[in-house]
């Protein structure tokens, strides 16, 4: 079986957050990665996760991972300023823009359609935000946020949230940035996650769980935590039972 996808399940309590696989027949399952529980695979070859339609997967063997070129979607809003011609429909809804905070002080300003803003802050797992303004549509919110970009920036890498898994948010810092704003109201995420020391950065699918934060899946195993990047997940073939591969050690399992 591959991996083909993930689902976080940010802001959805009835729902699971999950690794999505794909077996030889196309179908398509959901493997927990709910509190506590364990998971026992080794990573074989990755190459393109293909795609899923109408909830059958539909393989593709391109050594490109976790897409080759023909299945790589576009986001056309991705790098958009406000300077398009609204052309995704999503565009005409009201959009929300807000500033993001990442420990210990990586910040990013962001926008979404405003029904989505708390599901969006906790899909990119952010340790607080700030809601600026809602807008009639994402043109404008693109524009708002262009602005503040040029200051704040717009983008927070994986290893950056990572590195600050077991930080605090510099509450000086953020309460600096968002007196700048008049903000229509605040934001403090709770993951459930507790981390005495950062985790060890590792791409692998073996270990207890220790909870999901954004992308970030906690797993623990031999007395280390290791965080790993979903999406580096996507694209390998899984193989039953847990991984022998040696894994770098945190300080915490020599103690």
């Amino acid at each position: 079986m591959q991996v083909v996808g993930y689902d976080t399940a940010a802001g959805d309590e009835k729902r699971d957050p999950a690794l999505l696989v794909a077996g030889e027949d196309g179908r398509v399952d959901r493997v927990s990665l709910s509190r506590r529980c364990e998971l026992a695979y080794t990573l074989g070859e990755r190459h393109c996760a293909g795609t899923v339609e109408d909830g059958t997967h539909v393989a593709c063997e391109d050594p490109a991972a976790p897409y080759c070129a023909v299945h790589t979607s576009r986001w056309p809003c991705a790098r958009c300023t406000g300077d398009c011609s609204m052309p995704v429909e999503a565009c005409h809804e009201e959009h929300a823009a807000y500033l993001a905070a990442f420990a210990p002080a990586t910040f990013k300003v962001g926008v979404t359609r405003s029904w989505r803003l708390d599901t969006r802050l906790r899909e990119q797992g952010a340790d607080r935000a700030a809601h600026l303004r809602t807008v009639e549509n994402g043109r404008i919110a693109r524009q708002i946020e262009a602005d503040i970009a040029a200051t704040v920036g717009d983008r927070v890498r994986v290893p950056e949230k990572i590195a600050g898994l077991h930080r605090a948010v510099d509450d000086g810092a953020w309460a600096s940035l968002v007196a700048g704003f008049d903000p229509v109201e605040t934001f403090a995420f709770d993951y459930g996650l507790d981390f005495a020391e950062r985790p060890v950065a590792e791409t692998l699918a073996t270990g207890t769980v220790r909870g999901v934060k954004g992308r970030v899946l906690a797993l623990d195993r031999g007395g280390s935590t290791y965080a790993v990047d979903l999406r580096d997940l996507v694209g390998y073939e899984l193989r039953e039972g847990a991984t022998d591969r040696d894994l770098q050690s945190s300080l915490g399992a020599f103690g």
